[in-house]
């Protein structure tokens, strides 16, 4: 069954739960299944070693989850308008893999969460986009045909699903974050099933 990987680097456990909601929407078209990967945090100090199965969540992501993926979601929280060193970490990892074309027209979204309306949302969702680009993977956006995207007060983007979290991280999904969420679930499990076909 052709997966969709969605991949996340999460701090305080917001982009995990988007992921899961992203995951639904995979989950929710015909013949398409979710794979949940994680990165593990880097050290400001030395090369240190995580163990290789983390202590609690989803499973740390390998290349191999890269290789064999139908198309891929990459979430992040915001660094200053950017994409968190850990996820950027594993994905300088990923020359191998442009080298020989493994993710070169499989499609690809992103999502964010902040803790707050205006912390770099959509400047953080182009930054993941970049080294997508780089791998010739095709990108979704959420198109504003999801009425959600018009109605919301909290997060969401047409440049992917996004969450505010608040000051304290402790804020939960709102009912259109999750919509939306789900809504980008969907579409890349489609266009994945689809560009999946013409690959074979």
């Amino acid at each position: 069954m052709p997966e969709i990987l969605i991949l996340y680097y999460s701090r305080h456990g917001s982009v995990a739960a988007m992921a899961e909601r992203i995951a639904r929407g995979v989950e929710e078209v015909e013949g398409m299944q979710a794979r949940l990967r994680t990165v593990p945090a880097v050290s400001t100090v030395c090369e240190a070693v995580e163990d290789s199965i983390p202590a609690g969540g989803h499973p740390y992501a390998s290349h191999d989850d890269l290789r064999e993926c139908a198309g891929l979601a990459l979430g992040s929280p915001t660094r200053f308008g950017n994409m968190a060193a850990p996820l950027k970490y594993f994905l300088d990892s990923t020359s191998t893999l442009w080298l020989s074309g493994a993710l070169a027209g499989k499609p690809a979204a992103v999502f964010t969460s902040t803790s707050s309306l205006h912390g770099g949302q959509e400047s953080t969702l182009l930054s993941m986009m970049i080294p997508l680009l780089h791998h010739g993977m095709v990108l979704l956006g959420i198109p504003y045909t999801e009425p959600a995207l018009m109605n919301t007060q909290e997060g969401g983007t047409p440049y992917g699903a996004s969450h505010v979290a608040g000051a304290d991280n402790q804020l939960p999904l709102s009912e259109n974050e999750i919509i939306l969420c789900r809504a980008l679930g969907r579409r890349l499990a489609r266009m994945g099933a689809s560009l999946a076909v013409t690959r074979q």
